[in-house]
């Protein structure tokens, strides 16, 4: 693996090839690993190794960006030049700041940080890899299911440095798993990812894969309409997902935010919290945003109430010269940037959905639901309607009708078209949240939800 020596040492080779006023570099990069199975078997085992650095250099407001993967002195001096010459032909940008220095960002300490490095994720081998297929396969095999699927693994590591003297550096491991079991007319699924492998459970989650598809064959189709729905944690986080890019103030600035004259105002239920906290033990990533600053832990939504944006500098500084000023809460840079230049702005990335004060299990949910239906995953989710933050998309791999507190069998599939803003001000229960992964958002510690009303539209054929 890269270290954070020799990244140090690279960047002293591009301060010495450049010639420009400031220059940054991102160094970044790891071993990635994954076994895929299909029908019951392996059928492809790939491994990466890769190591990227990319250049800023900023010359009287002007700036641009170059990168490469090979570090050998002649690549080094071409990227370096490529970035500055680009850089001298862009229009000079007037909210383009002096990089940071290293006391812009003193509010996360490395002994502050906790670990997302576990050396026995690092060590996982596709003999592991292929052990924790197996057992998924035996599952599969057992209940007479045809199952697909992937395990992954790697290792990574991100670096930044700076010609004002800010560096930092992250090493993160990471695991996943997710698996789909195949019946004649039915299917389930699971995924689990985890910078330490040990939390991952295949047979475990293969169990209740496979008991989905078990239960929900031979599914029955009940008419479209307004259900109380119980959302498990990976549809929450694909459905929330959408509108957390609307939290930067850049978003606001460009009045293409569902929070532009809704920022102080309560827009969700009072028993929705939600934060940004990259330190969160369930959370993972890297503790510093695309300039260098350290992510600071960011109460964005309290009791319903959209309270605080998150900001890059350039954007903070830009904000508190905005009409916008005194109508977004508080306004100072937050550590939540992306890498310069950028047409973006900044985004929330480490999403914590705040513990209700009296929790439910998807079990309490079922038994205290009259009629209704239990969603395991969604996909295939657009924006219909980005102000009012209206979504459409389907379930899919276990969609089961619930009467009189029971799960009482499985139905074919609904398209939805729901807002979430109506969704997260009538969620009737949450449970405690998890470390959650999808397919169409980010991971996040987000809570199953039993919510009301939620407006299924049209019903499929599968």
């Amino acid at each position: 693996m890269l270290t954070k020596e020799k990244a140090a040492e690279i960047f002293e080779q591009i301060k010495k090839h450049s010639t420009a006023d400031e220059v940054e570099a991102m160094i970044y990069g790891g071993r990635f690993a994954l076994t895929r199975f299909a029908n019951n078997t392996i059928h492809q085992n790939v491994a990466e190794e890769n190591y990227s650095v990319s250049v800023r250099t900023v010359f009287g407001g002007r700036t641009a960006r170059a990168t490469t993967n090979k570090f050998e002195s002649d690549s080094l001096k071409r990227v370096v030049q490529a970035s500055e010459n680009l850089a001298k032909v862009q229009h000079p940008d007037p909210d383009l700041l002096p990089m940071p220095v290293a006391s812009e960002s003193p509010a996360t300490t490395q002994q502050a940080r906790p670990s997302r490095h576990f050396a026995h994720t690092a060590a996982v081998t596709p003999q592991l890899r292929a052990d924790g297929v197996e057992k998924i396969v035996r599952v599969a095999t057992r209940h007479k299911l045809t199952t697909a699927g992937i395990f992954s693994s790697s290792e990574s590591v991100e670096g930044i440095f700076n010609s004002r003297g800010l560096h930092d550096w992250h090493a993160q491991t990471s695991s996943e798993i997710s698996i789909t079991m195949l019946a004649a007319d039915s299917s389930g699924w699971q995924k689990a990812n985890s910078p330490d492998v040990t939390q991952l459970d295949p047979p475990a989650l293969a169990e209740i894969s496979a008991r989905k598809a078990i239960e929900s064959a031979r599914p029955r189709e009940i008419p479209p309409g307004k259900y109380t729905v119980i959302l498990e944690p990976a549809a929450v986080l694909d459905m929330s997902g959408f509108m957390f890019w609307d939290f930067g103030g850049l978003s606001i600035l460009d009045q293409r935010s569902f929070l532009n004259q809704r920022v102080g105002t309560q827009i969700f239920g009072a028993n929705i919290n939600i934060w940004d906290d990259v330190a969160h033990p369930l959370q993972s990533g890297t503790p510093f945003d695309g300039e260098g600053m350290a992510r600071e832990r960011v109460h964005l939504v309290e009791n319903g109430v959209v309270k605080r944006l998150v900001y890059a500098r350039a954007t903070a500084e830009k904000m508190k010269k905005s009409e916008f000023k005194d109508k977004v809460g508080p306004v100072s840079a937050t550590g939540h940037g992306f890498s310069l230049p950028n047409e973006m702005g900044e985004a929330p990335v480490n999403i914590v959905f705040g513990t209700p004060p009296e929790p439910k299990t998807v079990e309490q949910m079922i038994a205290s639901t009259e009629r209704g239906v239990l969603v395991t995953r969604l996909w295939y989710i657009r924006e219909v309607d980005p102000y009012e933050k209206i979504l459409t998309g389907m379930t899919r791999d276990g969609t089961f009708y619930v009467e009189d507190g029971k799960v009482r069998h499985g139905i074919l599939n609904f398209r939805f078209n729901e807002s979430l803003i109506h969704m997260l001000s009538n969620v009737e229960a949450m449970g405690t949240p998890v470390r959650a992964s999808g397919e169409e958002s980010f991971d996040m510690v987000a809570p199953p939800m039993k919510v009301k009303d939620f407006n299924f539209t049209e019903v499929t054929k599968f």
